[in-house]
């Protein structure tokens, strides 16, 4: 097989997390946007990136441990991919963005800006995962949507179809967000000054506070267990404010 990028041994090596990386060095052509001769990012070693394809590594980013690019994919920017992830197909991981663990991001997909995916998460289909929003634990974010701005997905949630979820708010447990969803968050609220998220899932309004995630009736009923009186009034205030916005029925 005729190799289409090759380590550099010289000065250009450095060290990340113990790991010796190399710089690479296109020895042919790759698409349309990498040179004969152009230098590319840093890998651990050839396992890392395939020499098949149009899959490469570009600037400051940074792939080792287990993980592999391959496909068409593109890591650019300071991105890093590490762990047992895998980006492939004609993804594309950029900016400061991070893929690690045993993630997967493929097909069309994109993360990118401070964003980070771990653990056993998958982004793929034409979804976007950006901003400064995580997406982790055994989580997935696919088709058409958006996850960004501060959000999180994580635990065993779906974000797919054209879901967006963004700001503060928080997708957790078995929690499914789908089609155009809507959801309402709103932060610093209950005794913690946490974020209270209110979202459409397939079986009614979904909420999540900290570690629970659940029906609204479930969330008040929680609530009257455990809260003051104070803090149980915003909370029933807060839930009547998100099915005013998400255009729950009476």
């Amino acid at each position: 097989m005729n190799k289409k990028y090759e380590l550099l041994a010289d000065d250009t090596i450095k060290t990340v997390s113990g790991k010796t990386l190399y710089r690479i060095k296109a020895l042919i052509a790759i698409g349309l946007s990498v040179s004969a001769g152009d230098l590319g990012g840093y890998i651990e070693s050839e396992k890392n990136l395939s020499q098949d394809c149009n899959a490469w590594v570009y600037g400051n980013a940074q792939v080792y441990g287990n993980a592999q690019v391959y496909g068409n994919a593109r890591v650019y920017g300071n991105a890093r991919v590490s762990g047992n992830a895998q980006v492939y197909g004609n993804a594309r991981v950029s900016g400061d963005a991070q893929v690690s663990g045993d993630a997967w991001v493929y097909g069309n997909a994109r993360v990118s800006g401070d964003a980070q995916v771990s653990g056993d998460a998958w982004v793929y289909g034409n979804a976007q995962v950006y901003g400064n929003a995580r997406v982790y634990g055994n989580a997935w974010v696919s088709g058409n949507a958006r996850v960004y701005g501060n959000a999180w997905v994580s635990g065993n949630a779906r974000v797919y179809g054209n879901a967006r979820v963004s700001g503060d708010a928080q997708v957790s447990g078995d929690a499914w967000v789908s089609g155009d969803a809507a959801i309402v968050w709103f932060s610093h609220v209950g005794s913690e000054n946490g974020t209270l998220t209110v979202f459409k899932g397939e079986s009614g309004l979904i909420v999540t506070r900290g570690c629970f995630c659940g029906s609204v009736d479930e969330f008040l009923e929680a609530s009257n267990k455990k809260h003051d009186e104070k803090t149980k009034r915003e909370y029933q205030l807060l839930i009547e404010v998100a099915k005013s916005r998400i255009g729950v029925p009476e």
